[in-house]
């Protein structure tokens, strides 16, 4: 009684002259889909608060301040780039109504244009025969296409530009203060720093606001056009969700911790070439430290290669297995006169764009976390400061001993993939 209740509220009853494989259907998509989706969320909310109670409480330790940046990530882009990131966030908001409309049109074509009877049809005051309507419906489809693609390449564009200027800024910034107090023992760690770490923090600078509203926006504007269309079918899009957040997340983070392991690989190998170059001469002796570093970079990156591949072979196995249902159950919905074919290929349509903002979220917040990482290194980098994350300590040593970087570990879990004497401190 409770699933026929639940069906109720959504419009759709069912009875004893229903066939039998829509009743699994039902429960899946109405009841137990919704209850993991809740009960995900209810677990992520908290082990956020948890997570975000457990920072406060600890001590906090601060890093020395360095002239032009700021503490955390997101001070430091909305110091440099309010503005832009203000125009950014209006795009993207304009880019919602344009993208409703190419979703809703091909309805229109195929129900009113094509599969109608209605003609002639008065259309501002004028009569238009079959063809004209079809034809005027088209023109409207192909001017929407064309403001989402010169909205999405305008967007893409000033993003690239954002990007590119903090990242031009924020070199400055690491450059002047590492040459005002520059060392001997970190002058071939500035190299990789500048070249290739400081890279992702520029162009997450221009993601920061803009890709959670517009991709946010975006899957909220095709799964309300799916409700709109059938409110069982829309439900039909969330079946997998939550799968996708317990399971993507957690590999996707793992991820991260190999490419961290990589980058402080990099560094370690940048030493020891930057050791040899000073030397003057060739040093057999060299070779093993060297080869050691080529072999854990060829490790970890074949780690990172199968970790990837399965993330994607496996988010491709679930965004495949919503068609199905959409083909099964929205297939009898149109054979029983309840939505019409128009709204089935309507949503068949928007659902092929339904994963694509999805992934996008996903990837924004691993890559929140990666860059974040990043930053606060940088920050220890220049602070001088033996903890990775920019906690500065009293001395200039790297830690050797096991129980300080345990230590480490237990507070940071991103270093749980780090081997001792990979850390590259000042």
């Amino acid at each position: 009684m409770f699933v026929h209740n639940v069906s109720a509220a959504f419009g759709y009853d069912y009875n004893d002259a229903t066939p039998d494989w829509v009743h699994p259907f039902i429960h899946l998509i109405l009841v137990l889909a919704p209850a993991l989706l809740i009960s995900v969320g209810l677990y992520l909310a908290i082990r956020g608060v948890l997570k975000l109670w457990k920072d406060r409480s600890m001590p906090a330790f601060h890093a020395e301040p360095i002239r032009g940046l700021e503490g955390s990530l997101f001070s430091t882009v909305l110091r440099y780039s309010r503005r832009q990131q203000a125009l950014m966030i209006m795009v993207s908001l304009i880019a919602m109504p344009i993208l409703y409309l190419t979703l809703e049109l091909p309805k229109q074509i195929v129900n009113n244009a094509l599969d109608s009877d209605r003609f002639p049809i008065a259309v501002l005051g004028r009569d238009l025969d079959q063809v004209v309507f079809l034809m005027l419906l088209c023109g409207l489809y192909l001017l929407a296409i064309i403001l989402n693609g010169l909205n999405k390449y305008g967007l893409n564009v000033f993003k690239g530009y954002v990007a590119e200027r903090f990242l031009r800024r924020f070199r400055l910034l690491v450059y002047r203060q590492w040459r005002s107090d520059a060392d001997s023992r970190n002058q071939s760690e500035i190299i990789p720093i500048l070249a290739q770490e400081v890279e992702p923090i520029g162009g997450f600078a221009a993601d920061v606001l803009a890709l959670p509203i517009l991709q946010g926006g975006t899957l909220l504007t095709i799964l309300s056009f799916m409700f709109v269309q059938d409110p069982v079918l829309g439900a039909a899009a969330l079946t997998v969700l939550p799968i996708q957040l317990v399971l993507l997340p957690k590999l996707q983070r793992r991820v991260n911790a190999l490419s961290r392991t990589r980058i402080r690989e990099v560094r370690q190998l940048g030493r020891q070439l930057s050791d040899q170059l000073r030397e003057r001469q060739v040093n057999p002796a060299g070779l093993l430290p060297v080869s050691t570093s080529f072999r854990e970079l060829e490790r970890v990156r074949r780690k990172i290669f199968r970790l990837k591949f399965f993330i994607k072979a496996l988010n491709n196995f679930l965004t495949a297995l919503t068609p199905f249902l959409f083909y099964s159950l929205g297939g009898y919905f149109v054979i029983e006169g309840r939505i019409t074919l128009g709204a089935l290929v309507a949503v068949l349509a928007a659902h092929k764009d339904f994963s694509a903002p999805l992934k996008e979220l996903f990837n924004y917040y691993q890559t929140l976390e990666d860059t974040r990482i990043r930053y606060q290194e940088i920050m220890a980098f220049l602070s001088k400061s033996i903890q990775p994350l920019g906690h500065a300590q009293p001395d200039n040593t790297v830690p050797q001993e096991a129980g300080q970087f345990e230590r480490s570990k237990q507070r940071y879990p991103a270093l749980s993939l780090v081997g001792q004497g990979a850390i590259a401190t000042s």
